[in-house]
Formats: structure tokens, sequence, C-alpha cells
């Protein structure tokens, strides 16, 4: 008897910490800014991170869509600072060993990196959980420990996260 009512308090309250999980994770996600919105705003943010997590060819259309969308953000405020963290299974495109694979991609990282620049980080984590090394990556991707701290410390800064999804209509 006393077991059962142990168990069942104890239900009740992981139950209720994992409320309280979802209901705090989704409080982050509706804090979430648009693209539109921001192009709207009297002022600029502090900042721009696109967080990225798709399938693994899911940076073919990922990629220009920030490319789009970062050439409209810089227009209207051109010192804007903007990075970009993948960490899904789409990272793993941006692999050395995949240049000649996704190339289009390669080419538009690089040139977002060096040319623009706005960071491109991956998930060293996801990574090595795939026994991927750091180095396995060229020099203008920057593996960071892991994909949520990197998009945290950005947000400490006041950088606007933006999760690229695929139906986000463009301004």
């Amino acid at each position: 008897m006393l077991y059962e009512n142990y168990h069942k308090v104890l239900t009740m309250r992981i139950t209720a910490l994992l409320l309280l999980l979802i209901i705090s994770s989704s409080s982050t996600a509706t804090s979430m800014a648009s693209v539109e919105s921001l192009l709207q705003a009297n002022s600029p943010p502090s900042g721009v991170i696109f967080e990225i997590i798709e399938a693994e060819d899911g940076l073919r259309w990922a990629i220009p869509q920030i490319v789009r969308y970062s050439q409209q953000l810089r227009e209207r405020f051109p010192d804007l600072p903007i990075a970009v963290v993948s960490h899904g299974r789409e990272e793993f495109a941006l692999q050395s060993s995949n240049r000649e694979r996704y190339p289009e991609v390669h080419l538009a990282v690089a040139s977002l990196s060096q040319r623009q620049e706005i960071p491109v980080h991956v998930c060293g984590t996801h990574a090595g959980w795939r026994n991927v090394s750091p180095e396995e990556f060229p020099d203008y991707v920057d593996v960071a420990p892991t994909g949520p701290a990197q998009i945290q410390a950005y947000q400490e800064l006041g950088y606007q996260l933006i999760v690229v999804t695929r139906d986000q209509k463009i301004p």
C-alpha cells in the first residue's frame, strides 16, 4: 500500500515536471522571430541566429533560403550580425568528403563564412556520435562543442533565433 502511494506521487511529480518542460519549450518556440517581423522592425536586433535541424539533404534548400534571408536582412540593417547553426543530420553534408556530393551547399557556405562574415557552426557532439572528427569539416565550417549551447550563447548576446523551415514564407 505504501509503495503504491509512493509510486502514484512519483508518477504525478514526473508528469508535472514533463508538462512544465513542454510548456517552457513551447514558450521559447513562440518567442522566435521571423524574418518578416525583423524586416518590419524600426531598429535591428543585436543579431540573428538561423537554426537548422533537418534530414541529410536539408542544406540543399536551407542554405539558399538563409542566403536570401541574410541578403534581405542586411539590405535593411547593413551591419547586422548573423550566424548559422546546423545540428541535425544535415550537418554531415558539410564534411569535406561530401564536397563533391553537395557542391552548391559548400560553395554557398564558404561564401557565407568567408565573404559575408556569417559564421556557420555544426554540432561537434552530434558529429562525435557518428565518429566524425572536427578535422573532417572544411575550414569555413566551425565545429562548436554543441549546437544548442552555441545557439544559447548567441541568444545571451541578444541574437534573435529563427528556426529555418522549408515552408517559411519569404517576405
